[in-house]
């Protein structure tokens, strides 16, 4: 069930309703979890099962963590949890494309091998669930956290149904304790949740599905090889719609949170007005940014063993964390560019410590960020390499011949856009989302929302799932 779609209104209608009768507390954590569960089994049932495996295997770890009093027996408990949880995301997610590498690197060495048909369907939010549970058993282990004190209160936590499918990627630190106590939204906070959720689905259904995916589509799914300036705005376009696409459902899911009276963390904080790659990381799906620095960086030495170390931990983070993306070499490269960015970052950061930049050298570093984020966003959007490099191509003036692919009106309506997208995070970038609409004038934030609810209802959309979902 996605969020934009006539049966997530239905749904949602009923769950509101249901935690504003006055039940018992644990009466409407067991009302929340079947919903998740129903909201999970919209798009495959059977795959529910994995969810409870999931939970039962991290709760009864995270137990036996506690009980367990030598160092061996603690360290096997955490290695089930890790094998368990990374043993089934390995083989729904990675399994077609480790057998396809094999089967490449056997041809490399001269032997023919034919692996077998891989006929598996991804489950939708595997990669999110898994990396909240770990979490979970992680900090226990590392002594960061206590375990739940109730069953339900995890087994809510792994499921509840914003966050489930694509983040914002929680910490039981987070949410568990919301789940201890009885939680209903003020009427402010309903207010200001369904303004999210309102927000969130203008940046969906106007934004990314209606003016920037088609665009995009145009240039990456077709064979014809771009012309310069098809292939900027094939990826401008891409840029925009991937942030409208993402940060509108993390917007819609914490609102959706708020509106039953729970606080989920910010996902995004205006991240194409940042100002080099580490600022961009703190902007752009924070949520897993600093899970890959709490259970990657840090562990693999982060900043502590000297400057080669360093490097070397941020580019195993980088290109383990493009992998996390997607099974593709395209998404490793993906990763791998943003490592070399921030080790090339750090490494002008060591050399020129006393340099403070003036305003001007700031929007210049700032707006040079964002033509290299995109360049990234090449390798993201493109099924292939080929294909990258025809865009990469275009992009540096190389496909001098190339027949005009986008109408003008494409042309015209994709810059408004991203050039409006850009200028705003620039305008908001040492805001909040919640504090700018918190300030925002009564009459402007009305007539605002007036103009987004009526373009949902004018474009309607075609209910296509979040981009996320693939991941």
């Amino acid at each position: 069930m996605v969020f934009n779609s006539l049966a997530f209104i239905a749904f949602f209608a009923v769950v509101l309703a249901l935690h504003a009768i006055p039940f018992r507390w644990t009466t409407k954590k067991i009302n929340l979890l079947v919903a998740s569960y129903l909201f999970y089994a919209a798009w495959n049932p059977p795959f529910v099962i994995l969810l409870w495996i999931s939970t039962v295997v991290d709760w009864f770890a995270a137990q036996q963590l506690v009980r367990a009093q030598r160092p061996l027996v603690r360290r096997a408990w955490m290695l089930l949890s890790v094998v368990a949880n990374l043993g089934m995301l390995g083989y729904f997610k990675y399994g077609h494309f480790l057998l396809e590498n094999f089967s490449a690197a056997m041809a490399a060495i001269g032997v023919h091998y034919v692996p077998p048909t891989w006929d598996i369907v991804l489950p939708v939010g595997i990669s999110f669930y898994t990396f909240a549970t770990l979490s979970y058993t992680l900090d226990v282990y590392l002594h960061r956290a206590v375990p739940a004190n109730r069953f339900l209160d995890y087994a809510l936590f792994v499921t509840f149904f914003p966050h489930l499918v694509a983040g914002p990627i929680m910490r039981p630190t987070e949410l568990v304790p919301q789940f201890e106590q009885p939680h209903k939204a003020s009427a402010d906070q309903l207010r200001f949740g369904l303004v999210l959720m309102t927000l969130g689905l203008f940046q969906k259904i106007v934004l990314a599905d209606s003016f920037l995916a088609g665009v995009a589509e145009a240039i990456y799914d077709t064979d014809q090889a771009p012309g310069t300036l098809d292939a900027w705005i094939g990826t401008l376009a891409f840029s925009g719609q991937i942030f409208c696409d993402f940060a509108g459902y993390s917007t819609t899911a914490i609102g959706a949170a708020m509106c039953l009276g729970f606080a989920m963390p910010d996902n995004f904080r205006f991240p194409y007005a940042a100002i080099g790659f580490s600022d961009f990381w703190r902007r752009w799906h924070i949520t897993l940014s600093s899970w890959l620095r709490d259970y990657l960086y840090i562990p693999l030495g982060g900043n502590r063993h000297g400057a080669a170390r360093t490097y070397l931990a941020l580019m195993a983070t980088m290109l383990l964390g493009g992998l996390w993306h997607g099974a593709s070499w395209t998404f490793v490269v993906w990763g791998g560019l943003h490592g070399l960015y921030l080790s090339g970052e750090r490494a002008l950061r060591t050399h020129f410590a006393g340099y403070r930049p003036g305003p001007g050298m700031l929007l210049a570093l700032g707006l040079l960020t964002y033509v290299l984020i995109n360049v990234t966003w090449v390798f993201f959007r493109a099924h292939s390499f080929g294909k990258a490099w025809d865009v990469l191509r275009g992009m540096a003036g190389g496909n001098g011949a190339a027949t005009p692919i986008l109408p003008m009106v494409s042309l015209v309506t994709t810059a408004l856009i991203v050039g409006g997208l850009v200028f705003a995070h620039w305008l908001m970038r040492r805001h909040t989302l919640e504090s700018m609409l918190q300030r925002a004038p009564a009459v402007a934030l009305s007539t605002g929302l007036g103009v987004m609810v009526f373009a949902i209802v004018i474009a309607q959309g075609t209910g296509n799932a979040f981009i996320y979902f693939q991941f």
